[in-house]
């Protein structure tokens, strides 16, 4: 029998990923997502999951849930008997965090007590939560191992992610059968080869590596760089990006991990080198062979110079390492972006 895993959120970018190496590994995912980040296709399922269908010529179980209906939850814990759970659903913009940071609480926080709830009301004890290097906050020192200090978060998002890591902490001390894989991310871009998935922003994008691919189409004028005077190689702001296929590898990867029963384990997925905005548009351009525009803006508040993984850890602990190199990230994301210019709503009705 297949081991069967209940992907919440599975429908977003990070989370469609991770069904499809779910499925390549041979497990069963049941997909929940409640389409806040996820584009409706036919027959009310996320037009992610429908192109994974056709691509990898396979069914995938899905229900439209929002974890703040505990209820609806409990239904889908009686249906099935879950080996883990792989924990992605949750509002994730910095920015909209800072402006609305009670929903981000509500959302966030209440939708992981009740999905923890429920696991244990039915003895579901294996986790994987995908957390975020917002966590560690202002770095104090570079590169970043899981030793650095938490909970300095600049921003309600990243809050909600340390408060759930403790949470989650706090229950797998309480109860030694709990195990649970913590997934420190660092900033995924790329898409699967097929360029069938990818990141899909509704609006405008927040992240860096969209906004460019969406210049390059056409659909935005020009980029802003904030701010060129850091304390960087060429003064703008650097990070550690990762593929998002690696990323779903990782994730993989922590399943395994749970069953040598644990307990509670945090890792970082990164690559451990840092690439400034402007390496990025470079990168970017060769990858598509258009010209880039782009003008230099005032920094943002809360932005900090340089942020980058040690993820040497999870090559140790879980035998995981990022395989996929920056020419790759850039040339899989323009292949996503040139095949579908719109998202996901090329040929869907909006």
């Amino acid at each position: 029998m297949r081991q069967k895993i209940l992907v919440t959120g599975g429908g977003g970018y990070i989370g469609s990923h991770c069904v499809v190496e779910l499925i390549e590994a041979g497990y069963h995912p049941v997909v929940i997502d409640n389409f806040s980040n996820a584009v409706r296709g036919e027959g009310d399922v996320p037009e992610s999951l429908q192109r994974i269908e056709k691509f990898l010529n396979t069914q995938i179980e899905f229900h439209e849930l929002d974890l703040l209906d505990k209820p609806g939850l409990e239904k889908i814990f009686t249906k099935h008997s879950f080996d883990a759970v792989m924990h992605f659903a949750g509002l994730k913009a910095v920015g909209e965090s800072v402006e609305q940071p009670l929903r981000y609480y509500r959302v966030n926080l209440t939708g992981t007590i009740h999905l923890l709830e429920v696991m244990k009301s039915h003895g579901v004890r294996n986790l994987v939560f995908s957390s975020s290097a917002t966590v560690y906050g202002d770095p104090q020192k570079l590169p970043i191992d899981e030793q650095h200090p938490v909970g300095g978060c600049t921003n309600p998002y990243g809050k909600t992610k340390y408060f759930i890591e403790e949470m989650i902490r706090d229950q797998c001390t309480a109860e030694k059968d709990w195990n649970a894989v913590l997934l420190r991310y660092f900033n995924p871009i790329g898409a699967h080869v097929s360029g069938q998935i990818g990141e899909d922003p509704q609006g405008i994008p927040n992240n860096l590596l969209p906004y460019v691919a969406q210049v390059a189409i056409g659909r935005r004028n020009f980029l802003n760089v904030f701010g060129n005077d850091y304390n960087t190689p060429d003064g703008t702001g650097v990070r550690d990006y990762i593929h998002v296929v690696d990323l779903a590898k990782g994730h993989i990867a922590a399943l395994r991990k749970l069953k040598d029963s644990c307990g509670c384990k945090v890792y970082n997925l990164g690559t451990g080198t840092g690439y400034s905005v402007l390496e990025m548009v470079k990168a970017m351009e060769k990858a598509s062979g258009r010209k880039i525009v782009y003008q230099i803006a005032p920094r943002r508040s809360g932005d900090v110079a340089s942020c980058y993984a040690d993820p040497s850890l999870a090559e140790k602990e879980l035998s995981w390492k990022d395989e996929y190199d920056l020419e790759r990230m850039c040339e899989d994301l323009w292949r996503w972006q040139s095949k579908n210019p719109t998202g996901f709503r090329n040929g869907t009705v909006p």
